[in-house]
């Protein structure tokens, strides 16, 4: 007997939240066997309340960031579904695409939960077009999932009235989560019992109604107050209904109609709006084109900060000069008692801790100080953050009155609403741990490469702002360099995981700023960007020198050692195909090795960088430790490399820069510098290769990251009997990537980074028709808005044809032939070349393989695999592709000067 037929299921929920937690726990109740959870990631080392219920209960739990890539179900992941053997899935609460593969396969398919009277407000955003549109009547449906957006068979339905005054969350709370979760339990109970119906949904009164997103929610004032309350409760808590004050965006949350008098309180001018807003003691007043006016509970500034809405306007008390009681008056005198005692000085309120020659166990004395004399409980975090004595005392009456000592970390932001969610990032310069204009006040405009629109203005650096950010550097050197390295490594780890934290925010800037496709972003250029950071802080208390057996000054005897110290100041300078990944494979090495950073992100894609530099100064990075300075390389780099307090340099980017770099860092001070520079690197493929893999990998190899990429497959050469074969699959696998919106997950291949770039791509492609070689695909621009290029395709590629010895970095596709069987003939003309930074070759034979990889000209080797780094394996070219290593034990060295001590006994 089957589950089904003792009146009991099988049962796989997919999905997440306290709703799915609850959902499971009545299912598991009724009788029903939960063969498997299905449910997201852990978040911040949190699992998802699903998830935990389950794990409680030895339930199989299965965690997936997704199910599909390019729109495919990923089989293992189906395997693994299909393994549970589940009858029927339930679907209580689920934000991710689940193929129809998954939704087909139980006996008794899917069901989902939707917080709509379906077939109105279909879409994401159902219940808040529920409450914007002032529906009287709201509720949920259970329905059989199909594969269309919320439009399957109808199982039942809830309704209720909606309260003039409901928001989402009341709504949810009082009436959506609680009734839905014994619907859940229904609906299960009625398909056991064979009574489940399939209600097609109506085409009469079917909506669909859009994703609801932050620029799509400002308030428009010439309304009536009920259509003012109705939209702001219902973008109430998200996205946010927002509207400008004195110029600043002002979100809005708590709203209720006001039918009392008006109350006394102080008027404050609402742009837009002819009607000035009343601030009083019950929250904020907003007057609608009829008269009427509603109550507001909350509001959230500009700079993110939530406050009531009856305080808007005052002033913030934590940020008043402090009034110090008599006794607080005596923690003070304690605390500098104890100050004077560790640093063996008087001690004033400007006497700087780190300066003054404190160490890392000292930091642990004085907490200890703090807490036996005055009772006043700090971290480790609270003294870097206040480095001089007076900026410690206020701290440490801010915790003792329980404010916490820690200072609110805040900066002019930009706010929008992309890829469906709210970000918040910085456009200023960000030296000594502040956000700051430029000196001269100059901005750029950073674009979006997807539409040409202007994100945002970004503060412009020169060569005083670099001298400023040095300035910095070397004070923060006092610090960073004489940490305990265990504790360098805690605050770096901290960092990896406020990136992590912030992963789609991050992603969703590189997409917005670089052009990158946002799942690619999410997996690379953040997802290693986070590794690396993990990776070199378990360095940092690994560093270490060696003893050198020497011979001896007979009768005397010798100690011969080394030690491992950092540089000092580095300047850092970053491409622009990989912005934030490029940052972390420098910089993290160069901070776990105890140096300070000046870093000049590429013009093009400023963005995350600077949210990084956010990141960093709230995982409690002492000030002056990083330093960021956006601007032209032309003025920000070169000053940068001229600059004779900067030890070293790291450069990513093109070789003719590169060049310019070493001569500025000669003239300048003899410099240390590391380059990774350009590259046409070879990929051969023999006829005795795994060929479905080689055209999969080869097409990889060159359209990665829409071909911007260091180590691009920049000419393949292809074995002249698999020729013709290898050519014709894989014009088949390009024909299957899809160009279009990087946020659209079932997307290839986004826009090129910028004109200018996508310009030289149109030059290179028409060089290769000229040259001779013959265009078989691509070589243009596809009809659509933005800086997108299709992928593109060359065959019978001579040697001496300009487009043979040039980098394209972009994605067009080099095929040259060679004689079967003439090994060293193709290596000769692989390695006829000035760059080698990577290589590739495919074939079967393990000697061969060897033999290439011995005789190759190239940092990096790539056997039937391309693209294939790992933040443990170094990374860096040969001849002019450059010299220095990024990534691994390697990377270390580059920022790490050898000092010898030989003592004679």
């Amino acid at each position: 007997m089957n589950m089904s037929e003792s009146g009991k299921l099988k049962i796989a929920i997919i999905g997440q939240s306290v709703f799915g937690a609850e959902v499971y726990q009545l299912l598991k109740k009724n009788g029903h066997t939960i063969v498997g959870v299905f449910t997201v990631p852990d978040k911040n080392n949190r699992a998802d309340p699903l998830a935990t219920a389950a794990e409680a209960d030895g339930v199989k739990v299965f965690k997936y960031p997704r199910w599909r890539i390019k729109g495919q179900a990923i089989p293992e992941i189906l395997e693994e579904y299909k393994s549970v053997g589940a009858e029927l899935n339930v679907l209580p609460f689920c934000t991710q695409f689940i193929p129809m593969e998954v939704i087909e396969f139980p006996k008794h398919k899917t069901i989902i939960y939707h917080p709509s009277i379906l077939p109105r407000h279909r879409g994401a955003s159902a219940i808040n077009w529920t409450l914007m549109q002032g529906d009287k009547e709201g509720g949920f449906t259970i329905f059989w999932a199909d594969d269309g957006l919320d439009t399957g068979p109808i199982l039942l339905i809830r309704k209720t009235d909606v309260d003039p005054n409901d928001t989402l969350n009341s709504l949810y709370r009082n009436f959506l989560f609680p009734e839905g979760v014994k619907a859940m339990g229904e609906a299960v109970e009625m398909i056991v019992a064979g009574t489940a119906p399939r209600i097609v949904q109506p085409e009469e009164g079917a909506t669909y109604d859009p994703m609801i997103k932050k620029d799509k929610v400002q308030i428009n004032w010439d309304s009536s107050a009920q259509d003012i309350h109705n939209f702001i409760r219902g973008n109430d808590k998200q996205p946010g209904a927002w509207t400008n004050i004195d110029g600043k965006q002002t979100t809005l949350y708590g709203s209720k109609l006001w039918t009392a008098e008006r109350p006394e309180g102080t008027e404050v001018q609402i742009d837009g709006s002819t009607n000035a807003a009343l601030v009083h003691s019950g929250g904020m007043l907003f007057y609608g084109n009829d008269g009427n006016a509603v109550n507001i509970d909350q509001l959230k500034l500009d700079n993110g900060k939530t406050i009531p809405a009856s305080k808007f306007g005052q002033t913030d008390e934590a940020q008043e000069a402090l009034v110090y009681t008599n006794v607080e008056k005596e923690y003070i005198a304690k605390l500098n008692d104890a100050w004077a005692g560790i640093l063996s000085k008087q001690v004033t309120d400007d006497t700087d801790f780190f300066k003054a020659g404190a160490g890392s166990m000292d930091i642990v004395r004085l907490l200890e100080e703090a807490k036996t004399r005055c009772d006043i409980t700090m971290t480790t975090e609270d003294v870097f953050m206040n480095t001089t004595f007076g900026e410690f005392s206020r701290a440490a009456i801010l915790c003792s009155r329980g404010l916490g000592g820690k200072k609110e970390f805040t900066y002019d932001a930009i706010k929008m609403n992309v890829n469906n969610m709210d970000i918040t990032f910085p456009h200023q310069l960000f030296i000594n741990n502040e956000f700051v204009p430029s000196i001269s006040g100059d901005t750029f405009e950073t674009i979006n490469p997807a539409d040409e629109s202007v994100i945002c203005k970004v503060s412009k650096g020169n060569a005083d702002d670099v001298a400023k950010a040095v300035k910095a550097a070397i004070a923060g050197e006092e610090v960073w360099s004489k940490m305990n390295a265990r504790d360098r490594g805690a605050i770096m780890y901290k960092l990896a995981d406020l990136m992590d934290a912030h992963r789609e925010e991050l992603a969703t800037l590189e997409s917005i700023d670089s052009g990158a496709v946002y799942t690619l972003a999410l997996k690379t250029h953040i997802g290693m960007s986070i590794d690396t950071f993990r990776y070199f802080a378990g360095w940092c208390d690994k560093i270490q020198g060696s003893t050198i057996p020497i011979n001896n000054a007979r009768p005397n005897r010798n100690l011969s050692y080394t030690k491992k110290e950092p540089i000092g100041v580095c300047g850092i300078i970053t491409p622009w195909n990989y912005p934030l990944m490029m940052l972390a494979w420098k910089m993290a090495a160069c901070l776990a090795a105890g140096n300070t950073v000046v870093l000049k992100p590429a013009q093009v894609t400023p963005l995350t960088s600077l949210k990084f530099a956010e990141l960093a100064a709230r995982a409690g990075f002492p000030p002056g430790v990083i330093n960021i300075i956006p601007g032209s390389g032309r003025v920000v780099g070169t000053a940068i490399v001229n600059h004779p307090a900067v030890r070293k340099v790291g450069f990513t980017g093109s070789t003719e820069v590169g060049k310019q770099i070493m001569e500025g860092a000669a003239k300048s001070n003899a410099k240390k510098v590391s380059l990774e520079l350009g590259g046409k690197s070879p990929l051969i493929i023999f006829s005795d290769c795994d060929l479905d893999k080689a055209v999969r990998m080869g097409c990889g190899g060159v359209f990665f990251n829409k071909g911007e990429n260091c180590i691009a497959a920049g000419r393949l050469f292809v074995e002249e009997s698999i020729h013709d074969e290898f050519v014709k699959r894989v014009i088949e696998e390009v024909g299957k990537m899809k160009i279009g919106d990087p946020f659209d997950r079932s997307t290839d291949h986004g826009p090129q980074n910028h004109r200018a770039h996508l310009q030289s791509l149109l030059d290179f492609c028409k060089a290769g028709v000229d040259g001779g070689a013959k265009l078989v695909l691509g070589g243009k621009q596809p009809d659509r808005t933005g800086l997108f290029f299709e992928p593109t395709i060359f065959t019978d590629v001579k040697d001496d044809m300009w487009i043979a010895k040039e980098e394209s970095f972009g994605p067009v596709m080099i095929i040259s032939k060679f004689k079967d069987g003439d090994i060293d003939g193709v290596l000769e003309r692989a390695n006829a070349t000035e760059y080698g930074l990577a290589s590739g070759v495919f074939t079967k034979d393990l000697s061969k393989a060897l033999y290439v990889s011995d005789q190759i000209h190239a940092g990096t080797v790539f056997v039937n695999t391309y693209n294939k780094t790992d933040v443990a394996a170094p990374f860096g070219g040969f001849k002019q592709s450059g010299f220095g290593k990024d990534l691994g034990q390697d990377a270390l060295n580059e920022y790490l000067r050898t000092k010898c001590v030989t003592i004679e006994y």
